[in-house]
Order: structure tokens, then C-alpha cells, then sequence
């Protein structure tokens, strides 16, 4: 069994990007900007956001945090988006999710300019990955495809089986993983809260990659020796033993399942550190490209 180890690997792309960076300001190129919106005061996200500026930071790359309030309308944070959208010296943003049940997501979505939005969300974005053009790919699902190809796993022919069908995990990657070339050329099966006999489609697979957020779905009876488990559930369970008074969980019993697998990522340290790596890897062909187009 081997771990894919999301933090190792993480790490070496930061370092890959520093040393592209470094590059950029020898040839008096202007460096990667990103820039993030954080509405409101979630702790979550809170401290993601405070990881990518600190991963901004690491690799060279310029940074800017725009912090609005909870009570931020769905106008003001529009406004803001088009001066972002605006601004020639960003070259990527992101709309930090969950935001304020005053404002439509999917409004906001939308305002985002397609060449600078390093999340992939935008609908023309996620549209051009479904039609194998060249696009910017959703962190977490990119950050998947780099650890799949990284550690060689193979995934021609073999069936995956994607449980959870969201637009920032789910859907995606059933989509990348059934894409001509590699990692991909899978045949995907695509499982929910509906499907009637998981059991029996997990245990077929080749691959499974569970974006569920249930804390211990898995189990090691719904899976065949040698899987290859990709575990994206990312839950803070209570335990009064840890001093934060909560320990992260994924999807997957780690335990048992871990020895039937042939490759698994762990939570954490596994799914998790390689979405801010991507982010700033979306963020660096976001550059290039205006680069290329001024």
C-alpha cells in the first residue's frame, strides 16, 4: 500500500513555481497576482484564505486579501468583482465560498471574468474542460489528476467510481477521469445520495473518489482488494481529547480500508494541501497567458 502524499507532493510544486517565479523576475517580468474576496467571518474559511496568501508568499507570487463585511450586499460585492476584473496588475481572483445568504452565488459566479477565475468555476471555464479545451481546471480536482500522475497510477481502462456530485469535486472529476489521455481514459461511474446499492458499484471499482463529507462512509467491506481511494471529505468531528476540541476526518475509514488499498491519500495531508498548489499553478498560466496576450 502506498500513500499519496498530498503535503510531499504539494511542497515540490510550490518549489517548481518559486523557481519559475525567480525566472520571471530575472527577465524584469511582472510576477503572479492573485488576489482573494472574503466575505464575512466563517472560521473555515478564514483560515483557508490565510493559507493561500501564506502559499503566495512562499512562492513569490503577489497577494491581496479583500476582507467585506457579513452584512455586504450582493451589489457592493458585485462592484468589487468588475474592479477586480478591471485591474491589469491581477491576473487571478477568487470569491471565497460559502458567502452571506443575502447574495446569489450563482450571480457571482457568473461577474467573475473567465480569464481570471483560478477556481474554475465560472460556467464558460467548466464548459471548456468538458470539451477538453485548454481552461483553467478546479483546484481540487486538478490537484487529484497531479497526484494520480505523479505516482503513476493507472487509470486506462480501469472503472472509477466518483461518489458525490458536486460542481466543485464530483462532477468535474467524473468528467476528467472519463477525458481521452492521461490521467483519464476511465470508465466512470458517478454515485449520490440516491444511488440504490452502493456497496455494490464501490466494490467493482477500480478507483474510487469519495467527495461525500460523510466522516467514515467508506467502509473496507465496500471496497476490492488493491483500489486505488481518493478520499476529498474533509469533516470536523468533536473530540475532547485534541486541544482544538475537534480532529479532520475524510470519507474513508482509513484504518481498515488502508489495508486492502494499493494507493490512498490520507485526511489530512492528502486531497487537501494540493488544492492551494493548483490554485497558484492556475494562477501562474493565468499570467502567462495575459503575458502572452498584452
Amino acid at each position: 500500500m502506498t500513500i499519496l502524499d498530498g503535503k510531499k507532493v504539494s511542497n515540490d510544486i510550490k518549489d517548481e513555481i518559486t523557481e519559475q517565479v525567480k525566472k520571471m523576475k530575472a527577465k524584469g517580468e511582472k510576477v503572479p497576482h492573485l488576489a482573494a474576496i472574503l466575505v464575512g467571518n466563517d472560521g473555515a474559511s478564514l483560515t483557508y484564505v490565510g493559507s493561500k496568501v501564506k502559499a503566495c508568499e512562499r512562492v513569490g507570487f503577489e497577494s491581496t486579501l479583500v476582507k467585506m463585511s457579513n452584512t455586504t450586499s450582493e451589489v457592493e460585492l458585485l462592484d468589487k468583482i468588475h474592479e477586480l476584473n478591471e485591474d491589469p496588475n491581477i491576473d487571478g481572483f477568487i470569491v471565497q465560498l460559502p458567502l452571506p445568504e443575502q447574495i446569489n452565488e450563482q450571480k457571482v459566479l457568473l461577474a467573475v471574468n473567465p480569464d481570471k477565475d483560478v477556481d474554475g468555476f465560472h460556467p464558460a471555464n467548466f464548459g471548456k474542460m468538458a470539451l477538453d479545451m485548454t481552461t483553467f481546471i478546479p483546484a481540487t480536482p486538478f490537484g487529484i489528476l497531479e497526484l494520480l500522475d505523479r505516482y503513476g497510477v493507472e487509470t486506462k481502462g480501469k472503472h472509477t467510481v466518483v461518489i458525490g456530485r458536486s460542481h466543485i469535486v464530483g462532477r468535474p472529476m467524473s468528467i476528467l477521469m472519463g477525458r481521452k489521455g492521461f490521467p483519464g481514459n476511465s470508465t466512470v461511474t458517478l454515485t449520490h445520495s440516491h444511488t440504490k446499492n452502493i456497496t455494490q458499484i464501490t466494490s467493482q471499482a477500480d478507483i474510487i473518489i469519495s467527495a461525500l463529507g460523510v466522516p467514515n462512509f467508506l467502509k473496507a467491506e465496500m471496497v476490492k482488494d488493491d483500489a486505488v481511494i481518493i478520499d476529498v471529505g474533509i469533516t470536523r468531528v468533536p473530540d475532547d481529547s485534541t486541544e482544538k476540541g475537534y480532529k479532520i476526518t475524510g470519507d474513508v475509514d482509513f484504518v481498515n480500508v488502508s489495508k486492502k488499498a494499493s494507493y490512498i491519500t490520507p485526511v489530512p495531508g492528502g486531497v487537501g494541501p494540493m488544492t492551494i498548489a493548483m490554485l497558484l499553478k492556475n494562477t501562474l498560466l493565468a499570467c502567462e497567458r495575459h503575458r502572452k496576450n498584452v
